[in-house]
Protein backbone atom coordinates (compact mmCIF):
# COMPACT_ATOMS: atom_id res chain seq x y z
CA UNK A 1 0.00 0.00 0.00
CA UNK A 2 2.74 2.38 0.97
CA UNK A 3 4.16 1.76 -2.12
CA UNK A 4 1.54 2.08 -4.52
CA UNK A 5 0.79 5.48 -2.43
CA UNK A 6 4.29 6.53 -2.92
CA UNK A 7 3.91 6.11 -6.98
CA UNK A 8 0.67 7.73 -7.16
CA UNK A 9 2.49 11.00 -5.43
CA UNK A 10 5.26 10.93 -7.61
CA UNK A 11 2.65 10.64 -10.75
CA UNK A 12 0.93 13.36 -9.33
CA UNK A 13 3.87 16.06 -8.81
CA UNK A 14 3.77 17.03 -13.10
CA UNK A 15 7.41 16.81 -14.87
CA UNK A 16 8.10 20.23 -15.28
CA UNK A 17 11.60 19.69 -16.56
CA UNK A 18 10.32 18.67 -19.93
CA UNK A 19 11.55 20.68 -22.85
CA UNK A 20 8.37 23.39 -23.32
CA UNK A 21 6.61 23.59 -26.78
CA UNK A 22 4.72 27.08 -25.39
CA UNK A 23 5.39 30.15 -24.34
CA UNK A 24 3.12 33.10 -23.07
CA UNK A 25 3.56 36.99 -22.71
CA UNK A 26 4.55 38.80 -20.99
CA UNK A 27 7.99 36.48 -21.37
CA UNK A 28 9.31 35.34 -18.44
CA UNK A 29 12.78 37.13 -18.24
CA UNK A 30 14.24 38.26 -15.13
CA UNK A 31 13.54 41.72 -16.11
CA UNK A 32 15.66 44.35 -13.85
CA UNK A 33 14.26 46.83 -11.16
CA UNK A 34 14.18 50.41 -12.25
CA UNK A 35 16.64 52.90 -11.84
CA UNK A 36 13.93 55.41 -12.06
CA UNK A 37 13.96 57.36 -8.47
CA UNK A 38 11.21 57.15 -6.52
CA UNK A 39 8.66 59.62 -7.02
CA UNK A 40 6.09 58.54 -5.19
CA UNK A 41 4.80 55.99 -2.37
CA UNK A 42 4.90 53.17 -5.05
CA UNK A 43 8.70 52.57 -4.72
CA UNK A 44 10.64 50.55 -6.56
CA UNK A 45 9.44 48.24 -9.16
CA UNK A 46 10.47 46.08 -12.39
CA UNK A 47 10.73 47.61 -15.85
CA UNK A 48 12.25 47.60 -18.90
CA UNK A 49 11.09 48.52 -22.78
CA UNK A 50 12.47 49.66 -26.19
CA UNK A 51 13.61 45.51 -27.15
CA UNK A 52 15.55 44.36 -29.68
CA UNK A 53 16.20 40.93 -30.91
CA UNK A 54 19.15 39.41 -33.55
CA UNK A 55 19.54 36.14 -34.65
CA UNK A 56 22.99 35.60 -34.76
CA UNK A 57 25.14 32.35 -35.64
CA UNK A 58 21.84 30.35 -34.66
CA UNK A 59 21.16 32.43 -31.17
CA UNK A 60 18.74 35.13 -30.34
CA UNK A 61 19.93 37.94 -28.23
CA UNK A 62 17.93 40.70 -26.30
CA UNK A 63 18.78 43.59 -25.88
CA UNK A 64 16.24 46.06 -23.85
CA UNK A 65 16.20 49.34 -21.67
CA UNK A 66 18.43 49.69 -18.74
CA UNK A 67 19.11 46.38 -17.84
CA UNK A 68 23.14 46.28 -16.90
CA UNK A 69 23.15 42.80 -19.82
CA UNK A 70 21.80 41.57 -22.06
CA UNK A 71 19.85 37.43 -22.53
CA UNK A 72 20.93 34.85 -25.14
CA UNK A 73 18.61 32.03 -26.02
CA UNK A 74 18.89 28.93 -28.44
CA UNK A 75 15.02 28.84 -28.59
CA UNK A 76 13.20 31.06 -27.75
CA UNK A 77 11.88 30.23 -24.53
CA UNK A 78 15.02 29.77 -21.77
CA UNK A 79 16.77 32.72 -21.69
CA UNK A 80 20.19 33.13 -20.16
CA UNK A 81 21.16 36.72 -19.05
CA UNK A 82 24.93 38.09 -19.41
CA UNK A 83 25.46 40.67 -16.95
CA UNK A 84 27.71 43.77 -18.64
CA UNK A 85 27.55 47.18 -18.27
CA UNK A 86 28.45 49.08 -21.79
CA UNK A 87 30.25 51.58 -19.74
CA UNK A 88 31.94 54.29 -21.98
CA UNK A 89 35.61 54.31 -22.14
CA UNK A 90 35.32 58.19 -20.92
CA UNK A 91 33.17 57.89 -18.65
CA UNK A 92 33.51 54.38 -16.32
CA UNK A 93 31.06 55.62 -13.49
CA UNK A 94 27.83 55.65 -15.46
CA UNK A 95 26.04 53.28 -17.92
CA UNK A 96 23.03 54.50 -20.25
CA UNK A 97 22.04 51.41 -22.31
CA UNK A 98 18.85 53.14 -22.96
CA UNK A 99 16.50 52.16 -26.00
CA UNK A 100 19.75 50.63 -27.83
CA UNK A 101 20.39 49.21 -31.43
CA UNK A 102 21.57 46.03 -32.25
CA UNK A 103 23.07 45.07 -35.41
CA UNK A 104 25.05 42.45 -37.80
CA UNK A 105 27.28 43.69 -39.95
CA UNK A 106 29.50 40.76 -41.36
CA UNK A 107 30.58 38.53 -38.63
CA UNK A 108 29.98 41.28 -35.78
CA UNK A 109 27.36 42.58 -33.76
CA UNK A 110 27.33 46.02 -33.25
CA UNK A 111 25.78 47.74 -29.63
CA UNK A 112 24.85 51.43 -29.56
CA UNK A 113 23.03 53.42 -27.03
CA UNK A 114 20.69 56.06 -27.22
CA UNK A 115 22.35 59.66 -26.59
CA UNK A 116 21.71 63.12 -27.72
CA UNK A 117 25.54 63.97 -28.02
CA UNK A 118 28.60 62.41 -29.50
CA UNK A 119 30.00 60.80 -26.76
CA UNK A 120 28.64 57.23 -26.81
CA UNK A 121 30.61 54.45 -27.93
CA UNK A 122 29.53 51.87 -30.13
CA UNK A 123 30.45 48.24 -29.44
CA UNK A 124 31.11 45.30 -30.77
CA UNK A 125 31.79 41.59 -30.71
CA UNK A 126 32.10 38.08 -32.40
CA UNK A 127 31.49 35.82 -28.88
CA UNK A 128 28.58 37.81 -27.37
CA UNK A 129 27.54 34.56 -25.80
CA UNK A 130 30.84 34.28 -23.57
CA UNK A 131 30.45 38.22 -22.83
CA UNK A 132 33.15 39.30 -25.12
CA UNK A 133 33.35 43.06 -25.74
CA UNK A 134 35.16 46.17 -27.48
CA UNK A 135 34.74 49.40 -28.51
CA UNK A 136 34.42 49.57 -32.25
CA UNK A 137 34.35 53.83 -32.18
CA UNK A 138 35.33 54.87 -28.92
CA UNK A 139 32.43 58.44 -29.89
CA UNK A 140 29.99 57.83 -32.46
CA UNK A 141 30.21 60.94 -34.41
CA UNK A 142 26.21 61.71 -34.26
CA UNK A 143 23.81 60.79 -31.24
CA UNK A 144 20.90 58.95 -31.72
CA UNK A 145 18.02 58.73 -29.53
CA UNK A 146 16.20 55.34 -30.09
CA UNK A 147 18.61 54.26 -32.69
CA UNK A 148 18.59 51.14 -34.91
CA UNK A 149 20.94 49.53 -37.17
CA UNK A 150 20.18 47.98 -40.71
CA UNK A 151 22.53 46.22 -42.77
CA UNK A 152 21.19 45.45 -46.57
CA UNK A 153 21.47 42.82 -48.31
CA UNK A 154 24.58 44.65 -50.85
CA UNK A 155 26.54 45.50 -47.40
CA UNK A 156 25.28 49.53 -47.05
CA UNK A 157 24.58 50.13 -43.47
CA UNK A 158 21.88 52.51 -42.25
CA UNK A 159 20.68 54.12 -39.04
CA UNK A 160 17.73 55.32 -37.73
CA UNK A 161 16.21 57.27 -35.10
CA UNK A 162 14.03 60.02 -33.39
CA UNK A 163 12.24 59.91 -30.28
CA UNK A 164 10.14 63.27 -30.47
CA UNK A 165 6.45 64.65 -30.30
CA UNK A 166 8.27 67.52 -32.64
CA UNK A 167 10.77 66.65 -34.62
CA UNK A 168 10.41 63.52 -37.01
CA UNK A 169 11.82 60.08 -37.28
CA UNK A 170 15.67 60.14 -39.39
CA UNK A 171 17.94 57.97 -41.14
CA UNK A 172 21.19 58.28 -42.62
CA UNK A 173 23.76 56.29 -44.32
CA UNK A 174 27.24 54.87 -42.13
CA UNK A 175 30.16 54.01 -43.71
CA UNK A 176 30.87 50.61 -43.10
CA UNK A 177 34.46 50.38 -41.85
CA UNK A 178 34.69 53.76 -40.25
CA UNK A 179 31.11 54.50 -39.26
CA UNK A 180 31.18 58.15 -39.88
CA UNK A 181 28.02 59.49 -41.06
CA UNK A 182 27.72 59.39 -45.19
CA UNK A 183 26.14 63.14 -45.65
CA UNK A 184 23.24 64.23 -43.19
CA UNK A 185 20.11 62.66 -42.02
CA UNK A 186 16.93 62.44 -43.62
CA UNK A 187 13.63 62.59 -42.79
CA UNK A 188 11.75 59.83 -43.00
CA UNK A 189 8.12 60.49 -41.48
CA UNK A 190 6.39 62.83 -39.14
CA UNK A 191 3.47 61.27 -37.25
CA UNK A 192 -0.15 62.42 -39.05
CA UNK A 193 -2.64 62.38 -35.89
CA UNK A 194 -5.16 63.97 -37.86
CA UNK A 195 -5.76 60.98 -40.17
CA UNK A 196 -4.79 58.17 -38.11
CA UNK A 197 -6.61 58.05 -35.11
CA UNK A 198 -4.26 55.56 -33.30
CA UNK A 199 -1.89 58.27 -33.56
CA UNK A 200 -3.41 60.45 -31.01
CA UNK A 201 -1.62 60.98 -27.46
CA UNK A 202 -3.64 59.44 -24.50
CA UNK A 203 -5.37 56.41 -22.92
CA UNK A 204 -8.19 57.52 -24.83
CA UNK A 205 -6.82 58.88 -28.00
CA UNK A 206 -7.62 62.24 -27.17
CA UNK A 207 -4.40 64.28 -27.46
CA UNK A 208 -4.55 65.35 -24.13
CA UNK A 209 -2.33 67.48 -22.91
CA UNK A 210 0.84 67.13 -24.84
CA UNK A 211 1.28 65.64 -28.67
CA UNK A 212 2.25 62.35 -29.65
CA UNK A 213 5.52 61.14 -30.18
CA UNK A 214 7.75 58.99 -32.87
CA UNK A 215 10.06 56.24 -31.63
CA UNK A 216 11.53 53.30 -31.73
CA UNK A 217 12.47 52.69 -35.40
CA UNK A 218 13.62 49.14 -36.77
CA UNK A 219 13.77 48.19 -40.59
CA UNK A 220 13.24 44.30 -42.28
CA UNK A 221 13.56 44.26 -45.87
CA UNK A 222 11.44 41.26 -47.61
CA UNK A 223 11.29 40.95 -51.60
CA UNK A 224 13.04 44.27 -52.49
CA UNK A 225 10.52 46.17 -50.17
CA UNK A 226 11.65 47.97 -47.36
CA UNK A 227 9.21 47.83 -44.25
CA UNK A 228 10.45 50.85 -41.47
CA UNK A 229 8.66 50.28 -37.88
CA UNK A 230 8.00 53.16 -35.56
CA UNK A 231 6.44 53.46 -32.30
CA UNK A 232 3.79 55.68 -31.32
CA UNK A 233 2.14 57.69 -29.96
CA UNK A 234 3.14 56.87 -25.79
CA UNK A 235 4.77 54.13 -23.73
CA UNK A 236 2.35 54.45 -21.08
CA UNK A 237 -0.82 53.70 -23.06
CA UNK A 238 -2.70 50.89 -23.95
CA UNK A 239 -2.60 52.11 -27.44
CA UNK A 240 1.17 51.96 -27.52
CA UNK A 241 1.95 50.53 -30.94
CA UNK A 242 4.10 50.38 -33.96
CA UNK A 243 3.12 51.99 -36.94
CA UNK A 244 4.61 50.90 -40.68
CA UNK A 245 6.21 52.47 -43.58
CA UNK A 246 6.58 50.75 -46.74
CA UNK A 247 9.40 52.19 -49.67
CA UNK A 248 11.40 50.80 -52.34
CA UNK A 249 14.49 52.19 -51.09
CA UNK A 250 16.21 52.33 -47.16
CA UNK A 251 15.56 55.86 -47.34
CA UNK A 252 12.24 55.97 -49.01
CA UNK A 253 10.08 57.87 -49.69
CA UNK A 254 7.65 56.55 -47.74
CA UNK A 255 3.88 55.39 -47.36
CA UNK A 256 2.46 55.06 -44.25
CA UNK A 257 -0.16 52.08 -43.38
CA UNK A 258 -3.20 53.06 -42.06
CA UNK A 259 -3.32 50.55 -39.20
CA UNK A 260 -0.24 49.79 -36.69
CA UNK A 261 1.85 46.98 -37.79
CA UNK A 262 1.53 45.66 -33.80
CA UNK A 263 -1.06 46.49 -31.07
CA UNK A 264 -2.90 45.48 -28.71
CA UNK A 265 -5.41 47.52 -26.97
CA UNK A 266 -7.50 45.33 -24.84
CA UNK A 267 -6.57 41.75 -22.75
CA UNK A 268 -3.85 41.24 -19.84
CA UNK A 269 -0.86 42.26 -21.65
CA UNK A 270 -1.70 45.74 -23.78
CA UNK A 271 0.41 47.70 -26.18
CA UNK A 272 2.69 46.56 -28.56
CA UNK A 273 4.86 49.44 -29.12
CA UNK A 274 8.84 50.32 -29.64
CA UNK A 275 9.75 46.86 -30.61
CA UNK A 276 11.64 45.13 -33.67
CA UNK A 277 11.23 42.45 -36.08
CA UNK A 278 13.19 39.32 -36.60
CA UNK A 279 13.63 35.59 -38.28
CA UNK A 280 14.11 32.71 -36.77
CA UNK A 281 16.22 30.12 -37.38
CA UNK A 282 13.16 28.05 -39.45
CA UNK A 283 12.38 31.34 -41.25
CA UNK A 284 9.41 32.57 -39.54
CA UNK A 285 9.20 36.27 -38.85
CA UNK A 286 8.83 37.45 -35.05
CA UNK A 287 8.36 40.89 -33.69
CA UNK A 288 9.07 41.96 -29.97
CA UNK A 289 8.03 44.58 -28.71
CA UNK A 290 6.94 46.73 -25.30
CA UNK A 291 3.93 45.92 -23.15
CA UNK A 292 2.16 48.49 -20.73
CA UNK A 293 2.19 48.28 -17.03
CA UNK A 294 2.50 52.14 -16.04
CA UNK A 295 1.08 52.25 -12.96
CA UNK A 296 3.91 52.62 -10.35
CA UNK A 297 5.50 54.63 -12.81
CA UNK A 298 4.98 55.53 -16.27
CA UNK A 299 7.78 53.54 -17.50
CA UNK A 300 6.61 50.31 -15.74
CA UNK A 301 6.36 48.01 -18.88
CA UNK A 302 7.33 44.59 -20.16
CA UNK A 303 8.07 42.47 -23.34
CA UNK A 304 5.72 40.76 -25.63
CA UNK A 305 6.87 38.52 -28.95
CA UNK A 306 4.40 37.97 -31.48
CA UNK A 307 3.69 35.83 -34.43
CA UNK A 308 4.91 38.10 -37.91
CA UNK A 309 4.59 37.74 -41.57
CA UNK A 310 4.23 39.13 -45.00
CA UNK A 311 1.24 37.49 -47.05
CA UNK A 312 1.25 36.76 -50.69
CA UNK A 313 0.81 40.67 -51.61
CA UNK A 314 3.71 41.76 -49.50
CA UNK A 315 1.37 43.18 -46.76
CA UNK A 316 3.57 42.84 -43.30
CA UNK A 317 0.99 42.03 -40.52
CA UNK A 318 1.80 40.82 -36.58
CA UNK A 319 -1.18 38.51 -35.25
CA UNK A 320 -1.76 39.78 -31.78
CA UNK A 321 -4.99 38.03 -30.91
CA UNK A 322 -4.87 35.79 -28.27
CA UNK A 323 -1.37 37.06 -28.08
CA UNK A 324 -1.28 36.64 -24.47
CA UNK A 325 -2.71 33.06 -24.67
CA UNK A 326 0.21 30.29 -24.59
CA UNK A 327 1.69 30.01 -28.13
CA UNK A 328 3.92 27.35 -29.90
CA UNK A 329 7.73 27.93 -30.55
CA UNK A 330 9.31 27.35 -33.65
CA UNK A 331 10.22 24.02 -34.25
CA UNK A 332 8.07 22.06 -32.53
CA UNK A 333 6.07 20.57 -36.01
CA UNK A 334 3.68 23.18 -36.94
CA UNK A 335 2.92 25.38 -39.73
CA UNK A 336 5.57 28.22 -40.57
CA UNK A 337 2.47 30.44 -41.39
CA UNK A 338 1.74 32.73 -38.63
CA UNK A 339 -1.73 33.87 -40.33
CA UNK A 340 -3.81 30.86 -39.88
CA UNK A 341 -7.34 30.23 -40.57
CA UNK A 342 -9.99 32.32 -38.58
CA UNK A 343 -7.74 35.12 -37.97
CA UNK A 344 -5.43 33.27 -35.83
CA UNK A 345 -2.31 32.40 -35.86
CA UNK A 346 -1.05 28.96 -36.54
CA UNK A 347 1.61 28.96 -33.36
CA UNK A 348 -1.78 29.89 -30.93
CA UNK A 349 -2.29 26.75 -28.99
CA UNK A 350 -6.13 26.85 -28.22
CA UNK A 351 -6.16 26.31 -24.51
CA UNK A 352 -7.83 28.67 -23.68
CA UNK A 353 -8.46 31.19 -20.17
CA UNK A 354 -10.51 29.29 -17.53
CA UNK A 355 -10.35 31.03 -14.66
CA UNK A 356 -11.53 34.70 -15.48
CA UNK A 357 -13.42 36.39 -12.79
CA UNK A 358 -13.82 32.99 -11.31
CA UNK A 359 -14.08 33.02 -7.22
CA UNK A 360 -10.80 33.13 -5.46
CA UNK A 361 -9.52 32.34 -2.02
CA UNK A 362 -6.72 33.79 -0.09
CA UNK A 363 -4.63 33.89 2.72
CA UNK A 364 -4.57 37.20 3.68
CA UNK A 365 -5.55 40.51 1.93
CA UNK A 366 -3.26 43.93 2.37
CA UNK A 367 -5.79 46.62 2.16
CA UNK A 368 -7.26 47.16 -1.60
CA UNK A 369 -5.71 44.83 -3.06
CA UNK A 370 -7.83 42.36 -3.49
CA UNK A 371 -8.45 38.59 -4.55
CA UNK A 372 -10.18 39.14 -7.53
CA UNK A 373 -7.08 41.74 -8.74
CA UNK A 374 -5.37 38.61 -9.34
CA UNK A 375 -8.35 37.03 -11.79
CA UNK A 376 -9.59 39.96 -13.65
CA UNK A 377 -7.27 40.15 -17.12
CA UNK A 378 -5.69 43.42 -16.14
CA UNK A 379 -2.15 43.42 -15.48
CA UNK A 380 -2.61 46.86 -13.82
CA UNK A 381 -4.23 45.36 -10.87
CA UNK A 382 -3.14 42.88 -8.08
CA UNK A 383 -3.99 40.71 -5.09
CA UNK A 384 -1.00 41.37 -2.62
CA UNK A 385 -1.15 39.21 0.69
CA UNK A 386 -0.02 41.00 3.94
CA UNK A 387 3.79 39.47 3.99
CA UNK A 388 5.79 37.59 2.04
CA UNK A 389 5.68 34.70 4.14
CA UNK A 390 6.01 31.01 3.84
CA UNK A 391 2.71 29.81 3.18
CA UNK A 392 0.77 32.57 2.12
CA UNK A 393 -1.78 31.35 -0.39
CA UNK A 394 -4.41 32.15 -3.24
CA UNK A 395 -7.06 29.38 -4.99
CA UNK A 396 -8.49 30.21 -7.81
CA UNK A 397 -11.95 27.77 -8.56
CA UNK A 398 -12.31 27.00 -12.26
CA UNK A 399 -16.36 26.56 -11.70
CA UNK A 400 -16.33 23.08 -13.20
CA UNK A 401 -13.45 20.30 -13.46
CA UNK A 402 -11.76 21.27 -16.69
CA UNK A 403 -8.43 20.38 -18.34
CA UNK A 404 -5.62 22.45 -17.50
CA UNK A 405 -2.24 22.31 -19.74
CA UNK A 406 -0.63 25.24 -18.79
CA UNK A 407 -0.10 27.79 -15.96
CA UNK A 408 1.09 31.55 -15.79
CA UNK A 409 2.17 33.21 -12.67
CA UNK A 410 2.55 36.83 -12.29
CA UNK A 411 4.16 38.25 -9.45
CA UNK A 412 3.10 42.14 -8.90
CA UNK A 413 5.74 44.02 -6.89
CA UNK A 414 4.25 45.28 -3.43
CA UNK A 415 6.87 47.30 -0.87
CA UNK A 416 10.36 45.94 -2.66
CA UNK A 417 13.14 46.37 -0.78
CA UNK A 418 17.02 45.83 -1.13
CA UNK A 419 19.80 46.64 1.38
CA UNK A 420 20.51 50.14 1.61
CA UNK A 421 24.35 49.87 0.20
CA UNK A 422 22.29 48.43 -2.91
CA UNK A 423 19.02 51.03 -3.32
CA UNK A 424 20.32 53.83 -5.61
CA UNK A 425 18.96 56.20 -8.58
CA UNK A 426 21.78 53.33 -10.22
CA UNK A 427 20.09 50.06 -9.30
CA UNK A 428 19.29 48.49 -11.92
CA UNK A 429 20.10 44.44 -12.43
CA UNK A 430 20.34 42.85 -9.21
CA UNK A 431 21.58 39.56 -9.81
CA UNK A 432 20.68 36.19 -7.54
CA UNK A 433 17.07 36.40 -7.65
CA UNK A 434 14.70 33.69 -7.06
CA UNK A 435 11.18 32.67 -6.31
CA UNK A 436 10.08 29.39 -4.83
CA UNK A 437 6.63 28.35 -4.97
CA UNK A 438 3.97 24.88 -5.10
CA UNK A 439 0.93 24.74 -6.84
CA UNK A 440 -1.52 22.09 -5.88
CA UNK A 441 -5.01 20.83 -7.89
CA UNK A 442 -8.03 19.52 -6.63
CA UNK A 443 -10.77 18.38 -8.17
CA UNK A 444 -13.26 18.63 -5.02
CA UNK A 445 -11.74 21.34 -3.14
CA UNK A 446 -10.72 18.84 -0.41
CA UNK A 447 -8.21 16.23 -1.70
CA UNK A 448 -5.33 17.94 -2.79
CA UNK A 449 -2.14 16.91 -5.29
CA UNK A 450 1.07 18.48 -6.35
CA UNK A 451 1.05 19.84 -9.96
CA UNK A 452 3.91 21.82 -9.76
CA UNK A 453 7.11 21.75 -7.41
CA UNK A 454 9.37 24.84 -7.42
CA UNK A 455 10.54 24.33 -3.85
CA UNK A 456 14.11 24.43 -4.77
CA UNK A 457 14.07 26.58 -7.13
CA UNK A 458 17.06 29.49 -7.34
CA UNK A 459 15.88 31.63 -10.75
CA UNK A 460 14.16 34.72 -10.86
CA UNK A 461 10.49 34.31 -12.65
CA UNK A 462 8.50 37.24 -12.01
CA UNK A 463 5.80 36.27 -15.12
CA UNK A 464 7.00 32.20 -14.68
CA UNK A 465 4.71 30.20 -17.27
CA UNK A 466 5.05 26.38 -17.06
CA UNK A 467 3.38 24.02 -19.60
CA UNK A 468 2.55 20.90 -18.18
CA UNK A 469 3.81 17.63 -19.61
CA UNK A 470 0.85 15.44 -19.12
CA UNK A 471 -2.96 17.55 -18.81
CA UNK A 472 -4.98 17.16 -15.59
CA UNK A 473 -8.31 17.14 -14.81
CA UNK A 474 -9.62 19.88 -11.73
CA UNK A 475 -11.72 22.42 -10.69
CA UNK A 476 -9.33 23.81 -7.80
CA UNK A 477 -5.70 25.48 -8.19
CA UNK A 478 -3.95 26.61 -5.41
CA UNK A 479 -0.46 28.87 -5.34
CA UNK A 480 1.34 28.37 -2.17
CA UNK A 481 4.30 30.98 -1.33
CA UNK A 482 7.25 29.56 -0.22
CA UNK A 483 10.07 32.34 -0.98
CA UNK A 484 9.94 35.88 -2.37
CA UNK A 485 12.99 37.42 -4.14
CA UNK A 486 11.88 40.63 -2.31
CA UNK A 487 8.46 42.50 -1.44
CA UNK A 488 5.42 41.03 -0.60
CA UNK A 489 3.04 38.01 -2.40
CA UNK A 490 1.15 40.01 -4.56
CA UNK A 491 0.13 38.46 -8.11
CA UNK A 492 -1.21 40.49 -10.72
CA UNK A 493 -2.35 37.02 -12.75
CA UNK A 494 -2.65 33.58 -11.90
CA UNK A 495 -3.89 32.33 -14.94
CA UNK A 496 -5.17 28.79 -16.06
CA UNK A 497 -5.00 27.58 -19.27
CA UNK A 498 -6.54 24.71 -21.03
CA UNK A 499 -10.02 23.72 -21.81
CA UNK A 500 -12.99 23.90 -19.36
CA UNK A 501 -14.83 20.49 -20.68
CA UNK A 502 -18.24 22.10 -22.16
CA UNK A 503 -19.63 24.23 -25.18
CA UNK A 504 -17.95 26.51 -27.01
CA UNK A 505 -19.97 29.97 -27.06
CA UNK A 506 -22.87 31.23 -29.03
CA UNK A 507 -21.80 33.60 -32.49
CA UNK A 508 -22.55 37.07 -31.95
CA UNK A 509 -25.79 38.65 -32.89
CA UNK A 510 -26.55 42.19 -33.60
CA UNK A 511 -23.39 43.43 -34.45
CA UNK A 512 -23.21 47.50 -35.76
CA UNK A 513 -20.15 49.68 -36.16
CA UNK A 514 -21.55 53.32 -36.49
CA UNK A 515 -18.49 55.40 -37.47
CA UNK A 516 -18.64 58.97 -36.32
CA UNK A 517 -19.71 61.56 -39.28
CA UNK A 518 -17.92 64.48 -37.65
CA UNK A 519 -14.71 62.62 -37.38
CA UNK A 520 -14.07 59.27 -39.29
CA UNK A 521 -11.23 58.24 -37.14
CA UNK A 522 -13.62 57.04 -34.61
CA UNK A 523 -16.81 54.62 -34.54
CA UNK A 524 -19.20 52.99 -31.98
CA UNK A 525 -18.98 49.44 -31.54
CA UNK A 526 -21.70 47.51 -29.97
CA UNK A 527 -23.73 44.02 -29.78
CA UNK A 528 -25.76 41.73 -28.36
CA UNK A 529 -24.41 39.77 -25.04
CA UNK A 530 -23.97 35.79 -25.23
CA UNK A 531 -24.64 34.47 -22.64
CA UNK A 532 -21.92 31.84 -22.79
CA UNK A 533 -19.12 33.99 -23.44
CA UNK A 534 -16.69 36.43 -21.16
CA UNK A 535 -15.21 37.86 -24.06
CA UNK A 536 -14.99 38.67 -27.84
CA UNK A 537 -12.75 39.32 -30.44
CA UNK A 538 -13.46 42.14 -32.59
CA UNK A 539 -11.44 41.97 -36.11
CA UNK A 540 -10.70 45.00 -38.43
CA UNK A 541 -8.56 46.44 -41.32
CA UNK A 542 -9.03 48.27 -44.82
CA UNK A 543 -9.65 45.25 -46.67
CA UNK A 544 -12.48 42.51 -46.60
CA UNK A 545 -9.67 39.76 -46.75
CA UNK A 546 -7.08 41.46 -44.60
CA UNK A 547 -8.45 41.96 -40.84
CA UNK A 548 -5.12 41.38 -39.22
CA UNK A 549 -6.18 43.74 -36.01
CA UNK A 550 -7.42 42.34 -33.31
CA UNK A 551 -9.04 44.44 -29.86
CA UNK A 552 -10.39 41.75 -27.19
CA UNK A 553 -13.01 43.15 -25.01
CA UNK A 554 -14.12 41.84 -21.70
CA UNK A 555 -16.44 41.91 -19.91
CA UNK A 556 -18.66 43.98 -21.93
CA UNK A 557 -20.54 44.52 -25.16
CA UNK A 558 -19.49 47.74 -26.48
CA UNK A 559 -16.25 49.16 -27.59
CA UNK A 560 -15.77 52.94 -28.46
CA UNK A 561 -13.09 52.19 -31.71
CA UNK A 562 -10.83 55.66 -32.00
CA UNK A 563 -7.77 54.12 -34.26
CA UNK A 564 -8.80 54.26 -38.05
CA UNK A 565 -7.73 56.06 -40.72
CA UNK A 566 -10.16 58.64 -41.55
CA UNK A 567 -9.69 58.79 -45.23
CA UNK A 568 -10.43 54.80 -45.93
CA UNK A 569 -13.49 52.03 -45.71
CA UNK A 570 -12.79 49.62 -42.93
CA UNK A 571 -14.21 45.97 -42.30
CA UNK A 572 -15.18 44.73 -39.22
CA UNK A 573 -16.00 41.26 -37.66
CA UNK A 574 -16.41 39.49 -34.03
CA UNK A 575 -16.24 36.70 -32.28
CA UNK A 576 -17.42 35.15 -28.86
CA UNK A 577 -14.99 33.62 -26.46
CA UNK A 578 -15.24 31.51 -23.56
CA UNK A 579 -13.56 28.44 -21.55
CA UNK A 580 -14.13 26.47 -24.37
CA UNK A 581 -13.21 28.20 -27.46
CA UNK A 582 -14.64 30.44 -29.63
CA UNK A 583 -17.62 30.80 -32.18
CA UNK A 584 -17.83 31.45 -35.55
CA UNK A 585 -17.20 34.83 -36.58
CA UNK A 586 -20.36 37.08 -37.68
CA UNK A 587 -20.66 38.64 -41.20
CA UNK A 588 -17.89 40.75 -42.31
CA UNK A 589 -19.74 44.37 -42.26
CA UNK A 590 -18.21 47.20 -44.38
CA UNK A 591 -18.05 50.82 -42.87
CA UNK A 592 -17.49 53.68 -44.59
Amino acid sequence: MMKCLLIISLLACIDINAQQKTYCNPINIDYGYTPIPNFSEWGRHRATADPVVVNYKGDYYLFSTNQWGYWWSSDMINWKFVAKKFLRPWNKAFDELCAPAVGVVGDTMIVFGSTYTSKFSIWMSTNPKANEWKPLVDSFEIGGWDPSFFTDDDGRLYMYNGSSNKFPMYGIELNRKTFQPIGTRQEMYLLEPWRFGWQRFGEHMDNTFLDPFIEGSHMTKHNGKYYLQYGAPGTEFSGYADGLLVGDNPLGPFQAMSDPLSSKFGGFVRGAGHGATFQDNYKNYWHISTTVISVKNTFERRLGVWPTGFDSDGVMYCNTSFGDYPHFIPGTGHSTTSYGSNGKSDYFSGWMLLNYNKPVQVSSTLGGYLPNNAVDELAKTYWSATSANKGEWIQTDLGNISTVNAVQINYADQDISFPKEMDSIFLGKTLGLYHQYKIYYSVDGKKWNVLIDKSNNKTDVPHDYVELKSAVQARYIKLENIHMPTGKFAISGLRIFGNGNGSKPDPVKSFIVLRTEKDKRSAFIKWRPVDNAFAYNIYYGTHPDKLYSCIMVHSNNEYWMKAMDLQKTYYYTIESINENGVSERTKTIKVE
